[in-house]
């Protein structure tokens, strides 16, 4: 190195590469007192030789521990600035390298990248991270996504880093480790599994015999995104003899199950030093590492649960290398865990771009709306919630935690309400009102999926019930258009009291539902007919006598003259939905010989209006036998006792059971409501025309 001029001790022969205050950021060392346990080792390594130099920093050091232990504290670390994963113009850097190490798990030499940090020597022994990549990558996943080494460079520049040797391994640990092909193959998603054995067997004992590295557990971290964060909590807590620092972003369903994860809490509180779980809140796979801190929360297992706007990419996973790595080997302080927060996800229903409603990680919605005007702003989602307003005129309020699926929602300003500017409307409660989607880890069934989709037709016809021009929406499978010679059973689907044709399509994801069941080969592909049925006369006999005649005058011969249908009982279902159920009851008990499928959903004759109750129970009486006999399925269900439905439906049933009328009953809980009632139409659905 030579000598310098060393503007500490005044020596113009102070030799620079033992020099204590050429080391990196010693200015900064000198005013931050969560840098001391970071240059306390690192001076004991390179300890300065130079007489003035050695007085000097034996000062310092004594002033600097003396400051910490009486003043420590820690802030959380937020994510990065512009620019933090940019590269700097000079400062010191340090190295990426390929290694080669001979794996006995699979039986070949396998390769590793390898960072060591600015002013790395073979005489300093460093800790180490081990940093994993995602199912679709390789050892090389983070270098050309994530540029780790110059968000390190840049932190070590600022001070804020131990200095640590990071190890960026394939962890698809198979002979072909290369990220082609079908990468969710089973044997490359094993390869994942098995790569427990590759690191702690060969890829670690080789490092600690080929680097300068500390090698208690101390002094090793694993941390991963994705896939690789799956890896990294499975390995690292079930390895807790081996690392005391697990961060896991992003991770993936390979993560395992909570109490699998972690059987002994009480272990990991004493060994582990951090626990880190980032996660975008948009990001799909959010609800692996939700349940997993949930699980360690229940459990009093200190960790850091940082959720950030962003979805599943490296934009939140170069942030979660930024703050763990900051935490890393260095003293960390628990009562800072609960100052990271827990940011909320646009909700799916939100017009293109609008920030709010956002669904928390625990299923509050939080709400957001400039009314700078207004003297009281509320929201009535299921119950009303008070908006608090700021000085810029803002209103916000969060919920408690709202059930999976679909709600509507309305705001109330100054008492009038109104659908909401920044979600998308829906017609329900006789009106256009907002709507919100909430997210469950249940509702892969009615999720947009990667399988062949049908179409939703919107087609227009002329009603001679009303003399008017009406439309429905028809749901045609996959492959109609494609395969024209074959024909479909129908299934006519009946929305609820103030809503229309649209509901079904709109609200309940008739579409994808039927689209994911065919797929997976759980339902018969089949027609299904959405109509409108509003007539005059609400919920009465004369409405209802309306519908009949609607649906047999007009609604079946305009399909069965425009769309490729199987016609007769066999291949014809009615089923609905609270005034849809009561629509169903109506026509399809009468009408055995044109439907021999009916679904009832959160519905049931009025007890307290035998006027139009008695009439249907007197003909099921009569006509026992012959309904029986017609009716290969008649399927009731409902949402619980919270159902409004649900006592009308239960004294209905034992009607039916007086009567001898035999029925399959089944019950969803969520009450009165699409949620529900997306989940009747799956299980019904995968009855018909069997």
């Amino acid at each position: 190195m030579g000598s310098h001029n060393c503007n500490s001790c005044d020596k113009n022969d102070c030799n620079e590469e033992n020099c204590i205050h050429t080391l990196p950021n010693w200015s900064v060392a000198k005013s931050s007192d969560r840098q001391w346990q970071l240059y306390s080792w690192v001076v004991w390594k390179r300890m300065p030789s130079h007489k003035t130099c050695m007085r000097k920093f034996i000062i310092t050091v004594f002033t600097l521990g003396f400051l910490t232990v009486v003043t420590y504290s820690q802030d959380a670390v937020k994510p990065g600035s512009a620019g933090f994963d940019l590269k700097r113009e000079n400062i010191a850097r340090g190295n990426i390298d390929t290694i080669t190490y001979e794996s006995k798990t699979v039986g070949t030499n396998r390769r590793a990248l390898i960072y060591t940090p600015p002013g790395y020597s073979k005489n300093t022994r460093y800790p180490v991270l081990y940093l994993l990549h995602g199912i679709g990558g390789d050892e090389k996943e983070w270098l050309n996504g994530g540029n780790p080494q110059v968000i390190l460079d840049n932190l070590y520049s600022d001070g804020k880093l131990v200095p640590m040797i990071v190890v960026m391994p394939n962890g698809r640990a198979m002979k072909d480790d290369r990220a082609t092909g079908n990468i969710m193959a089973p044997d490359k998603v094993q390869a994942f599994a098995t790569f427990e054995k590759d690191l702690l067997n060969d890829l670690t004992p080789y490092i600690e015999k080929n680097f300068p590295v500390l090698n208690d557990r101390e002094h090793r971290a694993i941390a991963g995104l994705s896939m690789g964060g799956g890896q990294a909590l499975n390995f690292g807590l079930g390895n807790l003899d081996m690392f005391a620092w697990v961060g896991g972003f992003s991770s993936a369903p390979n993560t395992k199950q909570p109490a699998e994860l972690l059987p002994d809490p009480e272990a990991a509180r004493k060994k582990l030093k951090l626990l880190f779980i980032s996660c975008g809140a948009s990001d799909g796979l959010i609800g692996f590492s939700k349940r997993t801190h949930d699980y360690f929360e229940k459990n009093n297992v200190p960790h850091i649960y940082f959720i950030e706007p962003g979805v599943h990419d490296f934009k939140v996973w170069k942030d979660g290398l930024y703050m763990f790595s900051q935490l890393l080997f260095k003293p960390v302080d628990p009562s800072t865990f609960s100052k990271y927060p827990v940011a909320g996800a646009p909700a799916a229903t939100n017009i293109r771009n609008g920030a709010y409603p956002q669904i928390m990680t625990d299923s509050r919605v939080k709400f957001s709306i400039k009314a700078p005007e207004a003297k009281k702003v509320q929201v009535d989602l299921g119950r009303k919630y008070d908006l608090t307003k700021d000085e810029n005129g803002v209103w916000t309020a969060t919920t408690d935690s709202v059930s999976e699926g679909f709600h509507y929602y309305s705001l109330l300003i100054d008492g009038v309400a109104l659908a909401d500017p920044a979600s998308e409307s829906f017609y329900g409660m006789g009106r256009m009102a907002s709507g919100i989607e909430i997210p469950f880890a249940g509702g892969s069934y009615y999720a947009l999926r990667n399988v062949p989709h049908g179409d939703i037709r919107i087609k227009k016809y002329f009603s001679r019930v009303t003399n008017s021009w009406r439309q429905c929406y028809v749901y045609t499978p996959p492959a109609y258009d494609s395969n024209a010679t074959a024909r479909y059973p129908v299934l006519y689907l009946l929305h609820g009291g103030g809503e229309d044709e649209r509901g079904w399509s709109q609200q309940g994801k008739a579409d994808l539902i039927l689209d994911n069941l065919i797929a997976a080969k759980k339902a018969v592909p089949m027609i299904i007919v959405m109509m409108d049925g509003n007539f005059n006369g609400g919920f009465g006999e004369q409405s209802l006598k309306n519908f009949e005649n609607e649906l047999k005058q007009s609604v079946i011969p305009f399909v069965d003259n425009n769309f490729r249908t199987e016609t007769g009982a066999n291949s014809r279902a009615l089923a609905g939905l609270s005034l849809g159920g009561l629509q169903t009851l109506y026509a399809g008990l009468k009408n055995t010989s044109m439907f021999s499928q009916l679904g009832v959903f959160s519905s049931g004759w009025w007890s307290n209006q035998p006027a139009l109750s008695d009439p249907q129970y007197e003909f099921m009486k009569n006509n026992a036998a012959a309904i029986n006999s017609n009716l290969k399925t008649f399927w009731i269900s409902q949402g619980g006792k919270e159902d409004i439905a649900y006592n009308n439906n239960k004294i209905m049933m034992g009607r039916f059971d007086e009567l001898g009328i035999k029925y399959v009953y089944s019950e969803y809980p969520g009450g009165h409501t699409w949620p529900v009632w997306r989940n009747n139409l799956f299980n019904f659905a995968q009855l018909l025309f069997k």
